[in-house]
């Protein structure tokens, strides 16, 4: 099968989306299948390149968005639909692709329209909640942990009292964009021959937050995560001083990282602090861990050879995240590693997560603090719970697995498409015969 990837990112350089595209399109590849990528992300100038990637032909569009409010959201979203859909049509036919799978924001609702239009099956993965919020965090405001129950009148979708005058006409204006926005998202979905949502949580909420989705078909499959490697990376790092704590991802209001040095002093850890990573929120966590009176170590991004040193070692993860997490790789990759974890039990964390047996859960700050003090003082509880959280990761997360999920799901559609396609015809048939 000819199997066309479209993404918002590929490797070398990109988050968990892209690196979660490269094991499906490695774990396509070892199951017989030909795997074409394509690669399409905003940027100052446009422009269209080919290279390559572990033996991956990769075809990458850098779209036309400068950074200006407004103007950035409709170029890098509608006239990347239109151009990308145009282009996707032209490789279909050239390539001979039997399946497109849209891996994003961006990238899935040019892949199911080119698919539509070339009479071929297509799926969606959704990883956070881009088909029903538009910053795709359903934070309902930067401070708190209240998720968004609907559209904020923050985010210019729910109808409030009716202004006048310009405000008014703006407020109005993005409104009618937003609206728009979202509803071509969610009729993609409802045109692709399947979506696969990447945790329980993902799946019930496009539902329950939007329910023309219920028409879609969605079936609930994980971020694929190449564990075998994940720890042979493990095993050939050189060993760090320890122990020490690890917080790893961005800072930002939805991680969690603005209360983190409060759970650490609460927890009255003993322990450094290591942050691995950077964001919006780092000036203000800076000011916060100095005045501390612990020892918080940033070291800012790393590229993941790096981070995975750091992981390695580490004599506990905590992941205070305050958004609905779709499904965090960096949870399962400290599982496969039999990290001992305390968590917020938010979004798809469960999915990886089982408290008492694979980590802690909390669902408030002070509750993290606590199960903070609980990993550090009592080894026994680390040890028991890294081992489960370890056999867990390989069991359900393993690439391999999860590849062969989404390739039953490819099988399935295209039967599907082809006895449609096949009643098609034979209803011609006897049309024309009359």
């Amino acid at each position: 099968m000819n199997v066309l990837l479209v993404t918002d990112s590929f490797p070398p350089t990109c988050g968990g989306s892209g690196w979660s595209t490269y094991e499906l399109a490695r774990g396509m590849r070892e199951r017989g299948h030909q795997v074409l990528v394509v690669s399409a992300a905003p940027a100052t100038r446009g422009s269209e390149s080919e290279t390559t990637y572990d033996g991956f032909r990769v075809i990458e569009y850098r779209v036309f968005a400068p950074p200006v409010p407004g103007l950035r959201n409709y170029l890098k979203n509608e006239r990347t639909y239109r151009i990308l859909s145009t282009r996707l049509q032209r490789l279909i036919a050239d390539e001979r692709i039997d399946i497109v799978h849209g891996q994003h924001v961006m990238s899935c609702v040019p892949a199911v329209e080119a698919a539509q239009l070339a009479g071929i099956p297509s799926v969606c993965t959704v990883r956070d909640y881009w088909p029903v919020c538009y910053r795709s965090d359903l934070l309902h405001s930067p401070r708190g942990l209240e998720l968004c129950p609907g559209c904020s009148r923050a985010a210019g979708i729910q109808r409030g009292r009716p202004r006048t005058g310009v405000t008014g006409l703006a407020m109005t204006m993005a409104r009618i964009y937003l609206e728009g926005n979202l509803r071509r998202k969610q009729t993609a979905l409802i045109s692709a021959d399947a979506v696969i949502a990447v945790s329980s949580r993902i799946a019930a909420d496009l539902k329950a937050r939007a329910p023309v989705l219920e028409c879609a078909r969605i079936q609930v499959i994980p971020n694929p995560v190449n564990t075998a490697a994940v720890c042979a990376r493990a095993a050939a790092t050189p060993p760090i001083a320890g122990p020490y704590a690890l917080y790893v991802g961005k800072l930002a209001p939805n991680k969690g990282t603005s209360y983190l040095v409060d759970v650490i002093k609460r927890a009255d850890l003993d322990w450094p602090l290591v942050i691995v990573g950077d964001g919006p929120d780092r000036v203000a966590f800076e000011q916060q861990a100095a005045h501390s009176g612990k020892d918080i170590r940033l070291v800012g991004w790393l590229d993941p050879a790096e981070t995975a040193t750091w992981l390695s070692h580490a004599s506990l993860l905590i992941f205070p995240s305050s958004g609905p997490e779709s499904l965090s790789r960096v949870l399962i990759e400290a599982s496969a590693l039999g990290i001992p974890i305390a968590a917020m039990n938010t979004g798809g964390t469960p999915d990886i997560i089982e408290d008492e047996v694979t980590g802690l859960l909390s669902a408030t700050p002070e509750e993290l603090a606590g199960d903070v003090r609980r990993l550090r003082s009592d080894t026994q509880l680390r040890t028991r719970l890294g081992a489960a959280a370890a056999r867990h990761a390989r069991e359900k997360f393993e690439a391999s697995s999860v590849a062969a999920r989404v390739d039953a799901l490819y099988q399935d559609i295209s039967a599907s498409a082809q006895l449609r396609r096949d009643k098609s015809a034979s209803a011609k048939l006897r049309r024309d015969k009359r």
